[in-house]
């Protein structure tokens, strides 16, 4: 075997439990960050590239990762964003002739480190009982003080900003500038299918960092906005807070995902809190109340929004109810112009049972527009 006598490494979690593993590679190294786990069965490269993802410690539910390899077409950003991947058994060979690098090499030209060989079922069950928290990964697995003494420094994901780390630092475009339609997006960390998505609606994109004013945004004279997906916690964005207000005083069509979802419920006096575990996969059903049909949506959020709040307020409706916790799933204001959801309706990996959430964007846009 060609790694048989890899480096044995650990996983230090921030209660001192410990949970043991092997060096992904012959590689020494350790990371931090909050843990956290995915369920889905494919889409690991899409995983581990979502900006939402950021600083993160990604434990893979699935027994198998990296058999297909990584191929750039399927990059949700610019590069890896998770802190460190944790799995089962990792496949140093890829088997799929589409594949342009292996796993193991995209993880080390993206300067991530990671480890295999772990009981991730026992890993799992442990954060499902015991919550989200941080931890490190370390191949330094004879001094557990130093590891504590590291891990004591990880900031708490409870009121921690990080839309600034994987925003655009200047506007960019997406898409045909002959298209019909203009859209400005926010991006607090924003995935590509999310833009491929509206492109392929007629829709031609002006990306804007997370810290764009209404008037920047505005110039440009756009038939609707967009609010993205990100990580960390929403509560600190409160510039992207006070621009959602601005969008929603002018009554322009508004969207959101994920984030952005959260940042309008913020701009409505709603509050948001950290969830126990949060969702993290490709399987979760939601239940569209105004349909009454369930469907299989692609999440990813440690953050959600107060369900007590949001059916209290006067000019806001919940559309959406995510069925495993009852949990508010999507929002629509009833005096506005804007709809959002917590889930991830471009589904990159997942289902594609939410994709009309685009359909309905652009049919607001229309009907403003005509």
């Amino acid at each position: 075997m060609k790694y048989q006598s890899r480096r044995k490494a650990l996983i230090l979690l921030e209660d001192g439990t410990i949970f043991h593993g092997k060096a992904i590679g012959n590689k020494e190294g350790s990371a931090t960050g909050e843990i956290c786990f995915n369920t889905g069965m494919t889409g690991y490269q899409e995983i581990f590239t979502d900006p939402s993802y950021y600083g993160q410690l990604m434990v893979t539910t699935n027994a198998h990762i990296g058999n297909y390899g990584t191929s750039k077409e399927e990059n949700e950003s610019d590069s890896a964003k998770i802190g460190g991947l944790i799995c089962k058994n990792f496949s140093y060979v890829p088997s799929r002739a589409a594949s342009d690098n292996s796993l193991e090499q995209f993880l080390e030209e993206s300067g991530i480190f990671g480890i295999s060989d772990v009981d991730t079922r026992a890993l799992v069950t442990y954060i499902r009982e015991n919550g989200a928290m941080n931890a490190i990964i370390s191949t330094q697995t004879e001094d557990l003080n130093a590891l504590k003494a590291e891990l004591k420094e990880v900031p708490d994901m409870n009121g921690l900003e990080l839309a600034s780390k994987v925003s655009t630092k200047e506007p960019y475009f997406f898409g045909n500038e002959e298209a019909t339609y203009k859209v400005a997006a926010l991006d607090i960390g924003i995935k590509t299918n999310i833009l491929r998505n509206l492109a392929q609606r007629d829709v031609y994109v002006k990306v804007f960092p997370y810290n764009a004013t209404y008037e920047e945004m505005s110039e440009w004279q756009p038939d609707g906005y967009f609010l993205s997906n990100g990580p960390g916690d929403p509560q600190p964005l409160e510039g992207a807070i006070n621009l959602t207000k601005t969008i929603l005083e002018k009554d322009h069509p508004l969207f959101g995902i994920c984030l952005g979802h959260q940042v309008i419920a913020l701009a409505n006096g709603i509050k948001t809190y950290k969830m126990h575990h949060g969702h993290r996969g490709i399987n979760h059903p939601v239940l569209n109340l105004r349909t009454r049909k369930g469907e299989i949506t692609s999440q990813n959020h440690g953050f959600s929004v107060d369900k007590a709040e949001t059916e209290a307020h006067p000019e806001v409706e919940i559309t959406h109810m995510c069925i495993n916790d009852d949990t508010v799933g999507g929002i629509s204001l009833k005096n506005k112009n804007c709809f959002s959801v917590q889930y991830h309706p471009e589904a990159s990996p997942g289902p594609h049972d939410a994709s009309y959430l685009f359909d309905e964007f652009i049919d607001r846009i229309k009907r403003v527009k005509v």
